[in-house]
């Protein structure tokens, strides 16, 4: 191993200890996700981030959101015709981040932003309610973590689904919430801004 490899490890490293993500990760092993048909890397950082709903089933403990989880991969895989699992990461309501396609890997999330952001969807329908406490401070916390890992820019814009494509996604009420947040954009992006 030469030694700028060797030093570039160590802080890689070093980044990784002083990061603390203040939740629970589940990984792909955990949940049991099936292997990827195929994988596309991204750059990053990326400077923007969509939020979703899944609008299937909400989930409350370990055991059920694995199954949401493993339900919502074979509809992906098998029905849309994806290469995984949609989403970088997915919330449940027991408060706990499971890895979807993860930091580096480009999702099937958001129509022409795919290479060029990070996707979180909160597994459940929002159209009436807002996720609970647990998976909100998860989210906001999954997002930080990626702000230290250096995968997202400090200065990130945070977007609904529906801020680019016709859809109810990530539901009403979620997406009211989320236009309080610190980093969500007025400012819409558009297809034609996407260098790459």
């Amino acid at each position: 191993m030469s030694v700028l490899l060797l030093l570039a490890t160590v802080i890689t490293m070093s980044e990784a200890l002083q990061c603390s993500c203040n939740c629970q990760v589940v990984s792909r092993s955990q949940w049991h996700a099936r292997t990827p048909k195929e994988i596309d890397y991204i750059s990053t950082p990326v400077n923007m981030v969509f939020i979703h709903h899944t609008s299937m089933d909400s989930c409350f403990n370990l055991t059920s959101c694995i199954e949401e989880m493993q339900k919502i991969q074979d509809f992906h895989m098998d029905t849309r015709g994806w290469f995984d699992i949609g989403y970088n990461f997915l919330v449940g309501e027991d408060g706990r981040v499971y890895v979807g396609r993860s930091w580096n890997r480009e999702g099937a999330h958001t129509l022409h932003f795919n290479r060029v952001a990070i996707a979180v969807s909160v597994m459940g329908d929002f159209m009436q309610r807002l996720p609970n406490n647990l998976a909100l401070d998860a989210v906001k916390n999954i997002l930080d973590y990626g702000v230290c890992l250096g995968k997202i820019t400090p200065n990130y814009r945070l977007y609904g689904h529906r801020d680019v494509r016709e859809t109810s996604c990530p539901g009403d009420k979620f997406y009211q919430l989320i236009q309080t947040w610190k980093h969500y954009s007025h400012t819409k992006p558009s297809p034609s801004s996407i260098i790459g």
